[in-house]
């Protein structure tokens, strides 16, 4: 029997909730939980080569990839080297979810559009303030994302025989 007292969620918000269920930083949340994300969900329409944000912008938003595909770049003098190309369900500028941080690689729309929802960091704090649940869940995720990333770099550098020295990336580590 269904508590008389639980919200009920329209049929548009429990496929926003599906969706959310299947990006890295949202799976941990329960339906109740993502319902706080829903009014600051705003979503965005790019086109092919439009930058969503540039390296060491501040970070003011998470963006999460409802269709298209974005091109993860580091700028090397006058070129541009693809770190990773991300699709439908990645999200991006995750350090968003933490406080004063700046992006650390260039984000470009690489396929002919792509529709994002964008969360602004603003929202984010707000929520995180008030519901320390929610805030200890997406970190979590966050750091598992993190981690992942720190053993793909590792696993890289081995297989290249150190082309650079990790010395430099451990500073205040």
């Amino acid at each position: 029997m269904r508590n008389p007292f639980q919200r009920s969620y329209s049929s548009e918000e429990l496929s926003v909730f599906d969706f959310l269920s299947k990006v890295k930083l949202f799976e941990q949340l329960s339906h109740e939980e993502m319902a706080f994300f829903l009014p600051y969900l705003y979503g965005r329409k790019y086109h092919h080569d439009e930058v969503v944000f540039f390296r060491k912008d501040p970070s003011q938003a998470v963006y999460i990839i409802k269709k298209g595909t974005i091109s993860l770049l580091m700028d090397l003098g006058n070129t541009f080297e693809k770190l990773n190309q991300l699709h439908q369900g990645d999200s991006l500028g995750n350090n968003a979810l933490l406080k004063g941080t700046v992006r650390a690689y260039n984000a470009v729309v690489s396929s002919s559009e792509a529709e994002l929802y964008v969360i602004p960091h603003v929202n984010i704090m707000d929520i995180f303030e008030n519901q320390l649940k929610i805030k200890s869940k997406m970190l979590a995720s966050l750091s598992e994302l993190y981690n992942e990333y720190t053993l793909n770099l590792m696993n890289v550098y081995q297989s290249y025989k150190g082309f650079f020295s990790l010395d430099k990336v451990h500073i205040n580590f």
